[in-house]
């Protein structure tokens, strides 16, 4: 059983743990438990797994007086989980992050049964500290989020997991098939924004901005992943500007990773962590109202290495953009560096490695498990 909900920073690697999982044992049954509130709803059924859901509420102060209401919310998802631990029979949780997979490793521990956590931001959030405390088993993805946890000294560094597709991504083989999937011109560079899940107003309007400003160029392309919301007002903005297009999701970040020549994006673990492995250069631009800051610690483990460029949410227009696009897109050597510098760690094999620690907690043999993630 897995917990994971909200947004797709916490969904997509548990995807990947459970694609994993089904690798490693194919007759393996998978469920998730998340809430009503997030993505869960539509892209965990839509990848073919069962999901269960609670009432819990986020772990987040802005909730003025029902903050009060927390622990309550989390007796009462907590012993949610446990029925449905029991009822289906699990072997062990795992809990992914974020509020709805707190429940999980409560219902684990009501039920005596092994948890685990894998904690995916280089801060972790409130959920996962609270967590840590039920659970001895935790992976965590970037060692710096060690020392936040307790426990995390123990911790298992096993990278994020990601897609089975961006972990094995041949991007010189794959790019002349991807620039003809997305559209993209022959001989122009493509110029990937991606404000996450839910798409990024702030990086929406710069783009926008940045497609009024190339609107004479034929050299560079946009492809702007607004989220649902943004998307037919975006298209109204960019009507006339044929060097750009905006798209609710991107289904094919192989795809999408593979056609760009830079990348303006977020700096959640998933993103940070893709990018890492798949050595695309960016441009972060960290949320700023992430819990503790944590998209700017993320940011930095490409930005330190030289394989991304941070810039702060409060200047994120079209104008400071372009003034480091530009001279990125015109400069292909030291595009080469910064994909060059990108050190893709354990994360093209962390869904494995987070794979094999679960089946040895769900007493599957060592010696099996170890050869699985070797």
């Amino acid at each position: 059983m897995i917990g994971a909900g909200g947004t797709g920073g916490h969904i997509y690697p548990g995807l990947a743990l459970a694609e994993a999982l089904r690798r490693a044992v194919p007759d393996a049954v998978i469920s998730f438990v998340g809430t009503t509130r997030g993505l869960e709803g539509e892209l965990i059924p839509r990848a073919g797994y069962r999901l269960h859901t609670v009432d819990m509420i986020p772990f987040d102060p802005s909730l003025g007086a029902k903050r009060y209401l927390l622990p309550a919310a989390l007796l009462r998802s907590g012993a949610q989980c446990r029925a449905i631990l029991k009822a289906q029979g699990a072997q062990v949780a795992v809990g992914m992050g974020g509020y709805p997979s707190a429940p999980v490793i409560v219902g684990a521990r009501m039920a005596g049964l092994p948890s685990l956590i894998h904690e995916s931001n280089a801060v972790p959030g409130r959920a996962n500290q609270f967590a840590a405390r039920l659970t001895p088993n935790i992976a965590v993805a970037f060692d710096r989020s060690r020392a936040h946890l307790s426990g995390g000294q123990d911790a298992l560094t096993t990278g994020m997991p990601i897609a089975a597709s961006l972990a094995a991504l041949d991007r010189p083989a794959l790019r002349a098939e991807a620039r003809r999937a997305l559209g993209v011109p022959p001989g122009a560079r493509l110029v990937l924004v991606n404000g996450g899940s839910l798409g990024a107003a702030r990086l929406t309007a710069a783009a926008v901005g940045l497609a009024e400003r190339w609107r004479d160029r034929r050299d560079v392309h946009l492809h702007i992943k607004t989220g649902p919301a943004q998307l037919a007002d975006t298209e109204r903005q960019l009507s006339g500007l044929p060097g750009a297009r905006a798209v609710p999701y991107l289904d094919r970040m192989d795809l999408a990773y593979a056609a760009a020549d830079l990348v303006v994006c977020r700096a959640g673990s998933a993103t940070v962590a893709e990018l890492a492995a798949t050595g695309v250069p960016a441009v972060l631009v960290p949320y700023p109202h992430a819990p503790g800051d944590h998209q700017t610690h993320n940011a930095r483990v490409l930005s330190d290495a030289g394989a991304g460029l941070l810039v702060p949410d409060a200047e994120t227009t079209a104008f400071r953009l372009a003034g480091l696009v530009e001279p990125l897109l015109a400069d292909p050597a030291r595009l080469a560096a910064m994909s060059g510098a990108a050190d893709p760690g354990n994360h093209a094999r962390a869904a494995d490695l987070l794979a094999a620690r679960v089946l040895e907690l769900a007493s599957y043999p060592t010696s099996y498990t170890r050869e699985y993630a070797a």
